[in-house]
């Protein structure tokens, strides 16, 4: 009889720990999509500026484009301590990834063969 009280509360107290992870997990999502969201609107007028000013042979026309739309904020790890974060920005099929660090734009690039710092 005793075996099977260990066994019930071992379970009630593993449902209980499942379910604090959970929420925990929950909750720092829930941050994060608020982080990235505040962050975003902060690069967004930043970005646009820097797209509009960059020098190519495709203008970038956020404003007065027909077709626009906000890739968003992404971010690569090349390794340990290297991240690089880009903010993408498409204004009529044309590609516009802009690095917050170096507030500076390139239009058409790929952002996965960005050069490294």
């Amino acid at each position: 009889m005793t075996s099977q009280r260990v066994i019930a509360a071992l379970l009630v107290l593993v449902i209980a720990a499942l379910g604090a992870a959970f929420y925990i997990d929950w909750k720092m999502t829930v941050q994060l999509r608020t982080m990235k969201a505040f962050v975003e609107g902060y690069v967004f007028n930043e970005a646009v500026a820097a797209c509009e000013r960059a020098q190519s042979s495709t203008p970038f026309k956020w404003n007065g484009g027909k077709n626009t739309a906000v890739v968003g904020l992404n971010s690569v790890k090349l390794d340990k301590y290297t991240v690089i974060a880009s903010y993408t920005l498409v204004a009529d099929s044309v590609y516009c990834d802009y690095d917050p660090v170096k507030r500076k734009a390139e239009i058409g690039s790929n952002f996965l063969e960005r050069e490294s710092f």
